[in-house]
This record gives structure tokens, sequence and C-alpha cells, in this order.
């Protein structure tokens, strides 16, 4: 999947000082079916989940916070 033109958002998790950052490209997931999330310091690659597994991980994080 090109991701070149991809708007990304940083998670408001993500660690302030720029440690722990996560983006992920909402634009992308309508189209695909897939919702793209990658590290802000590793903005090369990206990894793929289905929106259900996405929802999963989203849920997860908040509880735990």
């Amino acid at each position: 999947m090109t991701m070149s033109g991809t708007q990304w958002i940083k998670s408001s998790y993500s660690d302030p000082q720029g440690g722990n950052c996560v983006e992920w490209a909402p634009g992308r997931v309508s189209g695909s079916g897939v919702v793209p999330v990658r590290d802000s310091k590793e903005t090369g690659r990206s990894l793929s989940f289905s929106p259900a597994a996405w929802r999963v991980f989203i849920e997860g994080v908040k509880r735990s916070v």
C-alpha cells in the first residue's frame, strides 16, 4: 500500500517528549478496510490492522491507563 501523501495523526496517548509515539492514518481506513499505524520515529514503515483489531487495541490501551 502506497502511503505517500497520507495524513498521519499522533495518538493522544503518545509521549509528549517524543519517546513513544504512535500515529495512525484515519483517511486510509474507509477505502482499504485497514488501519495503517506507524512509529513516528520510523516513518518509512507502517503496520496495517483490520478495523476490528484496531478497536480492540484502542480499548485495551484505554483500560490500561
